[in-house]
């Protein structure tokens, strides 16, 4: 028997079926290569053969599609201009009628078979209508919504309901990690001890009045004659709201977008310079371990990963880096000198925080009422970092210092409300407001949105750009001067000399990444007292540090607004065809898209090749250096969905939210920097629709190793929340820069971006406390206890995964974060192997061995013998008092290091031993400092 109907998305089964079949005129040299290809038709003699009500015009769509295909192909074949001007790869298309049956082959081929017509509704004769009895399980919306009634409560009588209808019942979970915390939650409001099924036959062989739980992959449950099932997101909702995890340091990131790949350069703290070879398992005291291989200047160093934290990496490898050699005293004098240098910059950083701080600004409350109701126009529900970067900025102008924060948060995070409701302070206690972007687009999009949010209170809110006439511009310049326009938005026709504010209070900058160093030192002759609120996706490199090293206040967004989708990207040689489809798609639903250009000189070509080849479609033109009047007419019937496709140079990068264009055609992607690549891809994407974008490249010509890099990065990156992990690797591709000069390397190559950034920041946090800017060594302690240590490769087959979770795991610090961890690996990869186990005990005796300040822990079958940091322990008199109570256990040698008699002849021995040994000491380490 053979089935047909739809599969998903735009394939079809009947073109599987067809794809084989026996090529006309081709049967004499295919066979060489392919043998006789037939169709799956060939190989049935009269099947049963069940074809889906809708298969007919799915068939029919497809094999349309497939001819529209063939035709542009046939169209730029015959047409060398067009596809030498777009860089088109040659293709030779063949007929469809040669790659697939024929509707008349077709109709022939179901003529061998016995046909049924399946359908969901009561049928002809001719057609079958199945019914297995199955219906629509429960699903608890009105109870979560509710929030008054306990949804496991209520799942638990359903449950109970269910088997008092002589059903049984099998709840299917994701994982088994929620497997296991849902059966626990539900057997606590009141079901009993539910039985864990392997899988589905072992589900239904159960006891009747059994209850199982399985992982199965049901999105919705269901009920039928004699069982049923209850998904988890049945009771749960489409998404499982866990507790937010405590938010991580923004330095951090930095470490996470730099994950490591073979032949990347790192820094050891104590060897200094290497190159990370690979992963590599070897055998430490008869057990397996795996341990990082470094390649030094004549020799090799293997790092446990227990004790990768030491190990950061040291950034764009530009070949003029020189590996340290081990042993050598190099490294320890170039850290030293860079130690000394860092000093001085952090002297001076504080010196310029500092002084800013001593001027006095008026403290600014919100005006109640008002600005509650100015709150509620925000027609999006806000997020918890959103909320939180708006209580810091309102909490900055109640303060009476002047401001200087940075809002990074990526495209279509909802940065731009936070200015407006700093904005919306501000100007309501008497003060004016500055918005600076970079494109007189921008502007544009600006004004609108900050005059329809302001219309109703006492504000006057006025635009600076191209679009304004002369007349305009006047008019809104003596307003500035007089004070009677309170906001104004506008491009750097605002930084000129020629303007001037009564009573400027709050500058507010939008994508400052467009902005060089002459606008920026503009912005600070304004006023020196005011309040500077920056807006990014991706800061440059210089203001990154600046806010890494805590200098400038930070604020990240990084939770999508609700029900937004990655955009989906696509590094694509230049093809005709894909961009007809791409365009036709995004047409066809609704939608618009942007075909940007790299030059203003290719629009015009790109504009006819769209004519040509998707004359479907309506597109426009438009750039900076056209005429104000018709670049905006152009705008305006794009943003009122006139115009399909907007062909357009990178003007359109900046800020543009149009929720209608979900589809990015970028030509000579190549030529485009990274963070610009970014920023373009989010004008796409702004609502619920799910979006494109497709980076295209000259098809006759290889790329330069930058570029391809570029493009591998953006491609890589294509999740949500992406931007502040683009502006790591912008980083480190382009280098930091000093922070106090011009110099674009900086001192960041001496020692690396990750290490150099560590040591700054703790200069910054040491002299804002107060103390001496004497840097700490960083030290990780060394544990031997002759038990295997690592992730598995057939536990997590994927080397970039594993060394992620390794670096992860060098961050956890306490018992409760292990646990955490746990749970996630067991959700993600299943039940923990042993060796994992061993790990992440390992991990907990490491964070035991930091307190007790124990450096090097060597455990085997007769004990242990501990070291201490410097050979000095935070509470030798209650050492000294615990191993006089313990004579027959506990002795210290004469290197002052502490011996343990215990009989430890297993590994899982060996951890619980020396866990409690080093809580023993920790105890004793917390008494001390009480």
């Amino acid at each position: 028997m053979a089935t047909f109907g739809p599969a998903t998305h735009d394939d079809l089964l009947y073109e599987a079926v067809s794809a084989g079949r026996k090529h006309q005129g081709m049967e004499h040299w295919l066979p060489l290569f392919y043998g006789t290809l037939d169709t799956l038709f060939d190989y049935l003699e009269r099947p049963l053969i069940l074809v889906s009500h809708s298969a007919e015009e799915a068939k029919a769509a497809r094999l349309e599609l497939v001819a529209d295909y063939y035709a542009t192909r046939k169209q730029f074949l015959t047409s060398p201009a067009g596809e030498k001007t777009q860089s088109a790869p040659p293709y030779r298309p063949l007929p469809p009628e040669q790659l697939y049956l024929t509707n008349a082959e077709w109709q022939a081929a179901l003529a061998r078979g016995v046909v049924r017509d399946l359908s969901p509704f009561q049928a002809p004769e001719s057609k079958i209508s199945l019914d297995a009895g199955g219906r629509t399980g429960r699903d608890f919306a009105p109870e979560r919504a509710q929030g008054r009634v306990n949804v496991f409560e209520a799942a638990a009588e359903h449950v109970k309901a269910l088997q008092g209808a002589k059903k049984r019942v099998v709840v299917a979970a994701w994982s088994d990690g929620s497997a296991e915390r849902l059966g626990g939650v539900l057997s606590d409001h009141g079901l009993p001890a539910m039985r864990r099924a392997a899988s589905w036959p072992d589900a239904l062989s159960q006891h009747a009045n059994a209850i199982g739980i399985a992982v199965l992959g049901l999105e919705h449950g269901f009920e039928a004659q004699d069982f049923a099932i209850v998904s988890e997101q049945d009771i749960l909702g489409d998404r499982m709201v866990h507790a937010r995890a405590p938010s991580k340091r923004a330095q951090n990131f930095l470490a996470e977008a730099s994950s490591l790949a073979a032949g990347d350069l790192v820094t050891h703290i104590e060897h200094g310079i290497g190159r990370f070879v690979s992963l590599r398992t070897i055998d430490v005291a008869g057990a397996p371990h795996d341990c990082l291989e470094l390649q030094y200047d004549g020799g090799k160093l293997f790092l446990p990963v227990e004790n990768i934290e030491l190990l950061t990496r040291y950034g764009a490898d530009e070949g003029t880096a020189q590996l340290d050699r081990l042993g050598g005293a190099g490294w320890q004098q170039r850290k030293a000198r860079m130690k000394e240098r860092v000093r001085e910059i952090a002297a001076e950083l504080i010196r310029i925080a500092a002084a800013r701080q001593l001027k006095v600004v008026p403290a600014i409350d919100p005006p109640p009422g008002a600005f509650d109701e100015f709150c509620a126009r925000f027609p999006w529900q806000e997020t918890e970092d959103q909320e939180r970067a708006i209580a810091d900025t309102i909490e900055d102008l109640a303060r009476g210092r002047p401001m200087d924060r940075l809002v990074c948060g990526d495209v279509g995070f909802g940065k731009t409300e936070v200015a407006l409701r700093a904005a919306f302070v501000e100007a309501m206690s008497g003060a004016q407001v500055a918005v600076v972007v970079p494109t007189t687009l921008l502007a544009r999009q600006h004004f609108k949105t900050f005059s329809q949010r302001f219309q109703g209170f006492p504000a006057r809110v006025r635009q600076l750009s191209r679009f304004v006439n002369a007349a305009e511009a006047r008019e809104t310049k003596a307003g500035l001067a007089d004070g009677k326009v309170d906001v104004v938005v506008g491009t750097h026709a605002l930084l000129a000399k020629s303007v001037s504010f009564r009573n400027l209070g709050l500058v507010i900058v939008d994508e400052e990444q467009h902005f060089g160093v002459a606008h920026k030192e503009r912005l600070k002759a304004l006023k020196a007292d005011m309040h500077v609120l920056t807006l990014t996706a991706t800061p440059i490199p210089r203001t990154l540090q600046l806010a890494l090293s805590g200098v400038r206040d930070l604020s990240l967004i990084t939770t999508p607004p609700i029900d937004r989708l990655a955009v989906r990207t696509f590094v694509t040689p230049f093809d005709p065809l894909v961009v007809r489809e791409a365009l036709l798609r995004e047409h066809y639903r609704g939608g618009q898209s942007f075909y940007v250009c790299p030059r203003i000189a290719d629009l015009g070509e790109a504009l006819e090749f769209l004519k040509q080849t998707v004359p479907e479609v309506k597109a426009a033109m438009g750039h900076g250096q056209m005429a104000p009047s018709a670049l905006e007419d152009v705008m305006t019937a794009f943003y009122e969905g006139k115009i399909d496709v907007l062909v357009s140079t990178n003007i359109v990068e900046s800020g543009l939210d149009i929720p209608t264009a979900n589809t990015l055609i970028v030509h000579r992607a190549d030529m485009f920097g990274l963070a610009q690549l970014y920023q373009l891809r989010g004008r796409i994407g702004r609502s619920k629709q799910r979006a494109y974008a497709y980076l295209t490249t000259p098809a006759d010509r290889k790329l330069t190793e930058t570029a391809e890099r570029r493009l591998q990065v953006l491609q890589s990156l294509d999740q949500l929340g992406a931007g502040f992990s683009i502006a790591s690797h912008d980083l480190d591709i382009r280098g930091a820069g000093n922070l106090l000069g011009d110099e674009q390397s900086g001192h960041v190559r001496e020692v690396g971006i990750e290490l150099y950034q560590e040591m700054l920041e703790e200069a910054v946090s040491q002299m804002r406390s107060g103390g001496e800017a004497e840097l700490g060594e960083q030290w990780s302690p060394q544990i031997n206890i002759g038990t295997s240590v690592l992730i598995p490769e057939s536990y997590v087959p994927d080397l970039d995964v594993r060394m992620a979770l390794y670096r992860r795991l060098a961050e956890i610090e306490n018992r409760a974060d292990i646990d955490r961890f746990a749970a996630e690996l067991i959700d993600r990869f299943g039940r923990l192997p042993d060796e994992v186990e061993h790990l992440l005990e390992i991990v907990a005796i490491k964070g035991l061995c930091r307190v007790a300040s124990v450096e090097k822990v060597d455990a085997g079958p007769k004990g242990a013998m501990l070291a201490f940091r410097n050979n000095a322990f935070p509470n030798p008199v209650g050492l000294v008092r615990l191993i006089s109570e313990n004579p027959s256990i506990m002795r210290v040698r004469p290197d002052q290091k502490v011996v343990i008699a215990r009989d430890w002849p297993t590994p899982q021995a060996r951890l619980k031993g020396v866990q409690a040994v080093l809580g023993r000491l920790v105890q004793l380490v917390e008494r001390e400092a009480a």
